[in-house]
Formats: structure tokens, C-alpha cells, sequence
């Protein structure tokens, strides 16, 4: 197994075993959206510092992200805009001034404000207020109560790029990491380490990263062109190896996707997706890898059907068994250091402390009760790890699993595996190449995500007889249903059907 890449040398959390396992950090309030952003926003910053996706030295990554609170003052901090520009339809000249009165005072964040540019950019007020409506209307994840500096639009380009802030009155903004917790950071190191960072760049550079398309220069306008970036240097990334193959297991479907005929800003949603199951396949492989289990990881996948079914409980003891692989491996990898050398030679508890605060950074001074023994000591550390644990990674997996419409309870009391539309739009545009026979599509899903559907797959279970092979030979004919009716597999004759890529670039290849 690789070896794991020593700590940082400045720790700011109050112990470190979540991020020696998984990295700093796999966080549960930042959606599979917010990590792309996350990740764009350290992407262009290390691509104006020369530095994109490359890592000289594992671990020192350092990027300097854009505030940009003129843009989302006037996108997200403008309630009477709207109202302004009815009020005064027929007089620019006093909506503007009512305009800026209002924003003089409603504003934040911005030291000694000026809004007077925009006039001249926009001299009807209305085209102004039809531009930021239009903006607004492509916030990321729609409707939402977060506050107003944690809204996000589209990534058209880069000045759509910005970090997320808490911005108070009177009060310098500051990265509170509510909603840009680390992951997209994460996701940066992965793509980085993966090889492939010059071909993702270069595909990214004709979407996302393109500043001349016109979406791109809509949003500058809305820029003064000079302005102070509230922003400062963002450090303290971890991502534990320095090789593994889902590194390259996520560049190479980033790539299939950027390199298909899909619409270069359509695919973003489905990088999206993507994305989020690779953030989930590392967790669940990390975790595995701790408790030394070399099993194939597999996933029991349900396509709905309309009553119960075997697989629909086979499906939720496979979410159950994995959505309590992160706590099991928490604890093994305290109790692993029982049964080293240097525990076996321990005299007292003193010794004991030294020795955890030297693996774990734990425990901080004054932060334990009296404990009776080396063992008490180890008991106690547990159940304050997993007590952590459980406030944001033990959460991954569920929340990222619903979230890129992996698991769902629809029907069912429990969660269970249960893909919906998008995410299947998103595996067949991933997995074939142009068109590829069905029983092929299905192996494919299984070698790359270990997913389970039809009776192929679900041999081990058959044969140990926890289901019938008509079980999942139906569970197969189903997504076979699903598939044809999203346009996205045809039957040729009753024993020939293929799936199609609509966007697909090259035939399948043996």
C-alpha cells in the first residue's frame, strides 16, 4: 500500500485521524456543486500563478481565490432592484440615482463603494437590472436560504469565479469555510496527482475557463475594472497519497466527458455527478483499505420497481454496510497502534499521551479526563474520534450519495442504491464510447464503479444464495426500459440491444 504523506507541520483541529484517512477534508454541507466551484476557484488561481495542476512539492498548496463583492453585492445583496427599475421605468437618470443610494447603504463589505461605472456600461437602467436578473436566474442549486455571500451563478468563465465569504457590516469579509469546506481543494490535488492536468486544462479552457465568451464578458461587465481583492492566500490542503488509481479513475471520465460532442457548458452537470461518485468510491475505498479489506468494493443498484423486490433489500444492506465503513475504520486506525512495538513498551499513562499526541495530535493539553490506563486512554480517544467523525464525514456518503441521485428512499422506509435519471444520463455518457452492447454496458458499470444490476454481476450473491438470478436478470430488463425510454438504448432484435452515447466521439473498442 502507499505510504501516507507526513502531516502538516500546523494541525488546527483538535486531533488528526479523519484527515490522515481521507484528507482535509471530505465535508458533508459542501455539496458536489460547491465542490466544483471550490475546485474551479483553485484551478484559475493556480492557472494565473503558472502553477495549474501541478504539485512541485505534494501538499504546499497555496492559491490566492478573487472576493469579487462588487459582482455579488449587485447579484445577491440588491433587494430593491427590481422595484427601482419598475418605479422608474421611464427616468434612467433617477433610477440610477435611487439606485445608488440604496446600495451606498445596503452594501458590504466593500471599503468606500462606488457603483458609478455601471452607468456608463449600462445606460438604461433596465438593460442593468434585466442583465443581473438573467445572472441571478442561474444561481447554483436554485432556490436556496444561504446567505447572500454564499450564492453562486453558473461558471460561464472565470469572472464567474469567486471564494465563499462571510461578509458582515462593518467587518472585514472572512473565509469561514461554510460551503467551501476543503473538498474542492481535495478534488484539485486528485486531478493534479492523476497525470492528466495539461488535456483537463485544455478542454476546460473552451468552457469554464474561456474569459472572451460573451456569459463570461455579460458578468465582467457588472466589474469595476479595478477593484482590491478582499481575498487572501488559502493554505492547509492534505490529501493523504501521493498515487492511487482513483486519481486516474476520475480524469479519465472527466475526459470522456470533455472530449465527447456533449455542449462544453451542458457536461458541467455531469462532471458534476461524476465527480460526486468518485469523491464517494475514495471514501468508501479509503475506509476499506484501513480495515485491510481487499474485497472488490460493490454496490447493490435497484432500478425502481413498482413493489418490493429482493434486490431493493439487497440494495439497502449494501448503502447500510457502507455508510458504516468510515466510523469502523476511525476506530481500527486508533486500535492499531496497540499492537505496536512502541505501545507494548509503555510504562504509564504519561507515556501513553506522548505517544497518541505523536501519531493523532491528540490529546490537547488539558482536553482529557483522568484515565485509568493506556486501554481507558485508547477507549476514551475512540469515542471522542468518532464523536467527530460523526459531525461531517460520517455524513459523506449519505448526503453526496442523495445529492448526485445515488441513493434515494422513494418507496422504502430505507435508504437504498437506487440511481435516478441524471446520474444514469451521466454513466452512459462516461462509460460508452459511442454505442455499446447492453450486457457489455452493464460488466463496464461493475469493473469501473463496482455497480451490481443484472445477473452477471450479482453471481456471488446467487450463489451464496441471498437472491435468485431472475431477480436481477428483471433488475437489468428494467434499466434496459429506463435506458430506451431517456433515448439512450435501442433494441435492435430480441437479442441484440445497445446503448448509444448521443454525444459519443469514437466506436467501442476490444
Amino acid at each position: 500500500m502507499n505510504n501516507r504523506l507526513p502531516y502538516p507541520t500546523k494541525i488546527d483541529s483538535d486531533m488528526w485521524v479523519d484527515e490522515a484517512i481521507w484528507g482535509h477534508r471530505l465535508y458533508d454541507e459542501q455539496t458536489p456543486w460547491l465542490c466544483f466551484m471550490e475546485f474551479l476557484n483553485v484551478l484559475q488561481a493556480e492557472l494565473d500563478a503558472g502553477n495549474a495542476l501541478m504539485e512541485v512539492e505534494p501538499n504546499k498548496l497555496a492559491y490566492l481565490p478573487k472576493s469579487r463583492l462588487y459582482l455579488r453585492n449587485i447579484l445577491f445583496n440588491n433587494p430593491q432592484l427590481s422595484l427601482i427599475a419598475s418605479r422608474y421605468k421611464y427616468d434612467d437618470k433617477e433610477a440610477w440615482a435611487q439606485w445608488y443610494e440604496v446600495m451606498g447603504k445596503g452594501q458590504a463589505g466593500i471599503i468606500n463603494a462606488d457603483f458609478t461605472y455601471l452607468e456608463k456600461r449600462f445606460p438604461k437602467f433596465e438593460d442593468f437590472a434585466s442583465v443581473v436578473q438573467f445572472l441571478k436566474e442561474t444561481t447554483i442549486e436554485g432556490e436556496n436560504n444561504k446567505r447572500w455571500s454564499s450564492q453562486f451563478i453558473f461558471p460561464y468563465g472565470p469572472n464567474c469565479l469567486y471564494e465563499d465569504l462571510n461578509v458582515k457590516e462593518n467587518k472585514a469579509p472572512t473565509n469561514d469555510r461554510r460551503f467551501f469546506g476543503r473538498t474542492g481543494e481535495l478534488l484539485y490535488l486528485m486531478l493534479a496527482r492523476s497525470g492528466r492536468g495539461p488535456e483537463i486544462i485544455s478542454n476546460l479552457q473552451k468552457s469554464v475557463l474561456n474569459a472572451t465568451n460573451k456569459f463570461n464578458r455579460l458578468v465582467a461587465a457588472l466589474e469595476p475594472k479595478e477593484t482590491i481583492n478582499s481575498s487572501t492566500v488559502r493554505s492547509g490542503a492534505y490529501l493523504p497519497y501521493l498515487d492511487l488509481p482513483e486519481y486516474q479513475e476520475l480524469a479519465d471520465d472527466w475526459l470522456s466527458l470533455l472530449e465527447s460532442n456533449i455542449p462544453k457548458y451542458d457536461v458541467i452537470p455531469h462532471l458534476v455527478n461524476i465527480t460526486g461518485l468518485h469523491m464517494i468510491l475514495y471514501s468508501l475505498n479509503r475506509a476499506k483499505a484501513v480495515l485491510k479489506d481487499e474485497t472488490k468494493l460493490s454496490f447493490v443498484l435497484e432500478i425502481v420497481s413498482p413493489k418490493k423486490s429482493i434486490i431493493r433489500e439487497l440494495s439497502s444492506d449494501s448503502f447500510t454496510e457502507h455508510n458504516n465503513l468510515s466510523r469502523r475504520a476511525v476506530e481500527a486506525y486508533i486500535r492499531q497502534i496497540v499492537q505496536t512495538e512502541a505501545w507494548g513498551q509503555l510504562t504509564d499513562i504519561t507515556e501513553a499521551i506522548s505517544l497518541l499526541n505523536n501519531e493523532y495530535k491528540w490529546p490537547k493539553e488539558n482536553e482529557i479526563d483522568s484515565a485509568n490506563s493506556p486501554d481507558d486512554l485508547i477507549n476514551k480517544f475512540v469515542a471522542a474520534a468518532i464523536s467527530r467523525h460523526k459531525q461531517h464525514v460520517d455524513k459523506f456518503h449519505g448526503v453526496w450519495g442523495k445529492e448526485i441521485g445515488l441513493s434515494s428512499r422513494r418507496g422504502a422506509r430505507r435508504l437504498r442504491y437506487a440511481p435516478q435519471d441524471i446520474l444514469l444520463k451521466s454513466l452512459v455518457l462516461c462509460v460508452v464510447p459511442k454505442r455499446m452492447e447492453f450486457q457489455d454496458f452493464l460488466d463496464k458499470l461493475y469493473e469501473k464503479y463496482g455497480f451490481i444490476i443484472g445477473d452477471k454481476q450479482a453471481l456471488a450473491l446467487t450463489e451464496a444464495g441471498r437472491a435468485d438470478l431472475e431477480a436481477f436478470s428483471d433488475n437489468a430488463r428494467r434499466l434496459e426500459q429506463r435506458l430506451a425510454s431517456m433515448g439512450l438504448l435501442r433494441r435492435l432484435s430480441d437479442a441484440c440491444a445497445y446503448v448509444e452515447n448521443p454525444f459519443g466521439t469514437r466506436e467501442e473498442t476490444h
